[in-house]
């Protein structure tokens, strides 16, 4: 029996990451973008009709629209099962990209790719992380949640160059409808595989080495209601920190191919797909990371990082030929930032709130990585259409990581409560300074006194 639940969790992990390795288009939406923008410029009969200025809408759109709809898919995974919800997300993604193939209007591509895809994105998504976390050990969240959601980060590698041939070869309406019969059938295809464990079922959790348990988050005593986790200062914490972090990378991911073609021309796919892996790996490190050293030290790291990276891309990108090394080199750096976040915060959200009604709960604290992107994504391409350069954006993104390595001290325990109350225990909502206060006062060597939640 117990080989039988390893197999079927291992199982469930890679059907899920199969599912995400799907979904993934939405990262090479600027591979689509730059077709529709040279079909703009050339003009003629057939030719998109858009202005430059709300080229990027689609995709910002469907950044909010998959956001939001991890709420309802979230709810529904926590009541109809996984498979079913996966199964829904397929048929959504398939039906907007045959919308996609039979229209160039702007709101034909709005509703196609930023509203029907999105909620497939969403639907899928949300399916695919929370029954693998299930059948793993607390000592293998951060692990397994990184090698699922690395599907989604990963699927640019294949994406971008089948892309770039694809429209290419058919053209960009044919290339959608060859993608909506692809992920339809893919997704619907695994989505039979994401299953639950049985009811009752527990993990044996893998004793840690004495330094190891010392980083790592306590286990949740409970297992929150939405109710409770929206009482609870660190959710707040958690939204802005995860807004700031997913909305710079979204920033980057959606223009990238722009940015290298000044460089690598027809080849700029390739930043693409190399950035894919930065995407990917960065998800994985920082869950095997933080599983070691704890989330916020690995989220600290990983905002800083992505600071000092989006203020050095300024004189690499400004450039009258920029170097296509540095440019590659940048953008999987920033990709790799970019994909911590997809492994930490679904971590962030086990951790501090379990898994009973983890699809919803996660599904709200996923409203910051839309709302994220798509005021990143659209105020990046004002900004950009304004300059006439990427600068202005790089500054804006550099100066809110820097805010959100700060604000994410605060959720550092403090050392006068106990693992679990510490961990588990909602905050009310009108003691959210006091919370991101302890968790400064803590960073800083002092030791808070006992807060009102906790007493």
């Amino acid at each position: 029996m117990s080989e039988q639940v390893k197999n079927k969790g291992w199982q469930v992990a890679l059907a899920g990451t199969g599912i995400n390795l799907a979904l993934g288009v939405l990262y090479a939406w600027s591979i689509f973008k730059g077709a529709i923008k040279t079909s703009i410029e050339k003009g003629g009969p057939g030719a998109f009709d858009w202005n430059l200025a709300s080229i990027n809408d689609p995709y910002a759109v469907c950044c909010l629209t998959f956001a939001f709809a991890m709420i309802l898919a979230g709810k529904c995974q926590d009541k109809i099962g996984p498979a079913r919800t996966a199964l829904i997300g397929g048929l959504l993604v398939g039906i907007g990209f045959t919308l996609l193939s039979q229209s160039n209007a702007y709101m034909a591509w709005v509703m196609g790719f930023g509203i029907l895809a999105g909620a497939g994105f969403g639907f899928g998504y949300s399916a695919a992380t929370p029954p693998a976390l299930k059948w793993f050990p607390s000592s293998k969240t951060g692990l397994i949640a990184g090698i699922v959601v690395a599907g989604f980060g990963l699927a640019p590698v294949y994406i971008a160059p089948v892309s770039s041939y694809l429209l290419g070869t058919v053209g960009i309406q044919q290339a959608m409808l060859i993608y909506a019969a692809a992920f339809a059938v893919i997704v619907c295809g695994l989505s039979f595989f994401l299953v639950n464990p049985p009811a009752g079922y527990v993990p044996a959790d893998v004793p840690k080495a004495e330094g190891a348990a010392k980083a790592a988050p306590a286990k949740p005593a409970v297992n929150a209601t939405a109710s409770e986790m929206l009482r609870s200062g660190k959710f707040y914490i958690l939204w802005i920190t995860y807004f700031i972090g997913a909305g710079a990378g979204l920033m980057v991911i959606g223009s990238v191919a722009g940015i290298a073609k000044k460089s690598m021309g027809s080849m700029a796919f390739l930043a693409v797909a190399i950035m894919a892996l930065g995407n990917a790996g960065g998800r994985v490190v920082a869950g095997v990371l933080s599983d070691r050293i704890g989330r916020m030290a690995t989220l600290l790291i990983m905002f800083v990082f992505q600071a000092v990276l989006m203020f050095a891309a300024i004189p690499v990108v400004s450039a009258g030929h920029p170097n296509a090394v540095l440019v590659v080199l940048l953008a999987t750096f920033m990709g790799f930032n970019y994909g911590a976040n997809l492994a930490l915060f679904p971590s962030f959200s086990k951790d501090y709130w379990g898994l009973k009604n983890y699809g919803l709960n996660y599904g709200i604290l996923f409203t910051a990585w839309g709302v994220g992107g798509f005021v990143m994504g659209r105020a990046s391409e004002m900004l950009n259409t304004q300059t006439g350069s990427f600068n202005a954006s790089f500054i804006l993104a550099g100066a809110l990581l820097t805010v959100g390595a700060l604000v994410s001290l605060a959720l550092k325990p403090a050392k006068a409560a106990t693992p679990a109350t510490a961990a588990a225990q909602p905050v009310p909502r009108s003691d959210f300074m006091e919370s991101f206060m302890r968790g400064w006062a803590d960073f800083l060597g002092f030791t808070p006194s006992t807060p009102r939640g906790m007493r």
